[in-house]
């Protein structure tokens, strides 16, 4: 029991630059508070005593602001930071090394008893503030899942999700698509990207822009070989950026 909660104060010495000392973690941190009385409650549900299981995950939600429920299953060195508003439902599983940030709701979609109705999450999985993951799905291992974003389907190992509903963010062309789209000032996954002609039409100017720029960074490595001029490029990057913007509105 000491070796786990030694485990756990140490992870959040790890991941979180404002945790000064173990005291501190011990004392001030609610997320470790949740995942101590959440193994008393574990234990009591398991040990066939679900009413006082229940009513230790009661009492750390009054105390935390983080609703656990007793039968969820937790990995070790999980870290929920902040956490208040946090919720995690009976047949939600936590991997190993996970980080929850505040209001965060792995939930359920379906009213079946007994069924697998809320997700799993892998090893180290990332699940930013206000995220909701909804179903008895995986979030492979190594997934992060952006701030917000509304998960309703599997997210692969080492992909992100983002937006709402929740893209998935893995091949190479969608991750060129991203950067090419913040360096304009918004993200590409921003807007639902199958259903609106306006996001379908940005996602096709913004493809058209990474290919482009592939372009004229190949003609000018052939440009500066041969010693020729360079000029223009920063003041026609301006203009389209600004032209996108008013596209979208901004």
């Amino acid at each position: 029991m000491f070796s786990r909660l030694q485990s756990d104060i140490q992870c959040i010495l790890d991941r979180d630059p404002a945790a000064r000392s173990a005291w501190e973690v011990l004392t001030c941190y609610p997320g470790l508070h949740a995942l101590v009385l959440h193994r008393w409650a574990y234990a009591c549900w398991h040990g066939g005593f679900k009413w006082l299981g229940r009513f230790i995950s009661h009492l750390s939600r009054i105390l935390t602001g983080i609703e656990i429920h007793p039968a969820a299953k937790i990995g070790r060195g999980v870290f929920i930071d902040h956490g208040m508003g946090v919720v995690i439902g009976e047949t939600a599983e936590v991997g190993d090394g996970c980080t929850i940030y505040h209001g965060v709701t792995l939930g359920g979609t379906s009213l079946y008893k007994g069924a697998k109705r809320h997700p799993t999450l892998g090893k180290n999985v990332v699940v930013g503030a206000g995220a909701k993951v909804l179903g008895g799905f995986t979030v492979e291992d190594g997934a992060k899942i952006g701030s917000n974003a509304v998960v309703t389907k599997p997210v692969p190992s080492g992909a992100t999700a983002v937006g709402n509903p929740a893209r998935i963010i893995q091949a190479e062309q969608d991750a060129l698509r991203e950067e090419a789209a913040s360096k304009m000032g918004f993200s590409a996954y921003g807007v639902t990207a199958n259903d609106d002609p306006l996001s379908q039409a940005m996602r096709g100017l913004i493809d058209n822009a990474v290919a482009q720029e592939a372009q004229i960074a190949q003609l000018r490595a052939a440009l500066e070989k041969l010693g020729g001029p360079m000029s223009g490029s920063a003041a026609d990057q301006a203009s389209d950026v600004a032209k996108l913007n008013q596209l979208i509105g901004k």
